[in-house]
């Protein structure tokens, strides 16, 4: 089967498109600079003459905070134009299935347990926004030229040299200024990146829809810091909870630069987990604990 991956260049186009190579899948790329198709579609609409069987549209924007009104209105140029402007290029050779990664963030929580596809997309920030803007644009685009849409929303994605709030993580471990705050027992929902491919193989003879994409067994903040620290033969301590309460009071003062804040400490010491059961149940698959693939 052929397929068009976007975002080639960026974390999930690195890890699954070797896979897919490896499946056999006959993979063409788009990227803002390099790729078989190249274009920057936040400004324009690409030229695809080849019709494809599958889209995996991973290219967007992610993983910063906005500081001015231009960078929030970076969010909607890439994620929600540069949709709109892919969608614009393959309406003449439409492809049979098209899968959109959007994220987990359009609900809005920063805390909370098992939440599924039927809860509200409350989210507020500009890159929930413009991820919905986008869902919302392809559900209307598929139905008009009869093309299987995917919407998978992933929790926090894990894999080799990840970017975002893991790769900060694994930094801070490696530096020794990370430290598990009181138990560690807030739960987290993670995805290993290579299951994307699996998810891709199967997608021709399963219902499409929209998917919360992370795995079964949410580990705690102490296992993922205590595996992350193991494979970098580092140690982790633990600090009382009053005394990050603290650091984080301070951190509020001194901004952006801080090590951790009031918001930081929220998502660390408070649950976050994502239900599958609508995946399982559609696609079958049993997916290995992404703990144990650190």
């Amino acid at each position: 089967m052929k397929i068009l991956f976007t975002g080639s260049n960026g974390f999930v186009g690195k890890n699954v498109i070797p896979i897919l190579n490896e499946k056999g899948f006959e993979v063409s790329t788009l990227g803002s600079k390099h790729g078989d198709i190249v274009a920057d579609l936040s400004k324009e609409i690409p030229r695809v003459s080849d019709r494809f069987d599958i889209v995996f549209h991973a290219a967007g924007k992610a993983h910063s905070i906005p500081g001015s009104l231009q960078d929030e209105e970076q969010f909607f140029k890439v994620n929600t134009h540069g949709t709109e402007n892919l969608c614009k290029a393959l309406e003449l050779t439409p492809p049979k299935i098209f899968i959109f990664l959007s994220t987990v963030a359009v609900y809005g929580k920063e805390t909370g347990e098992n939440i599924d596809e039927e809860y509200s997309t409350l989210g507020t920030t500009p890159y929930a926004k413009s991820k919905l803007l986008a869902e919302n644009y392809l559900i209307n685009w598929s139905k008009q030229h009869n093309v299987k849409l995917f919407i998978f929303r992933p929790s926090l994605i894990a894999g080799p040299n990840p970017p975002g709030n893991l790769g900060d993580m694994i930094n801070a471990i490696n530096k020794g200024r990370y430290f598990n705050i009181g138990k560690g027992d807030a739960l987290k929902s993670i995805f290993w990146v290579d299951d994307f491919a699996h998810l891709i193989e199967l997608s021709p003879y399963k219902k499409a829809g929209i998917y919360n994409v992370c795995d079964s067994h949410p580990p705690t903040f102490k296992e993922i810091g205590d595996a992350l620290a193991k494979k970098q033969n580092k140690r982790v301590l633990s600090i009382p909870f009053f005394i990050a309460k603290s650091l984080a009071l301070f951190g509020d003062l001194l901004g952006s630069k801080a090590p951790i804040n009031s918001l930081k400490l929220k998502k660390i010491t408070k649950s976050l987990t994502f239900s599958n059961k609508r995946l399982i149940e559609e696609f079958g698959c049993t997916l290995t604990k992404s703990i144990d693939k650190f």
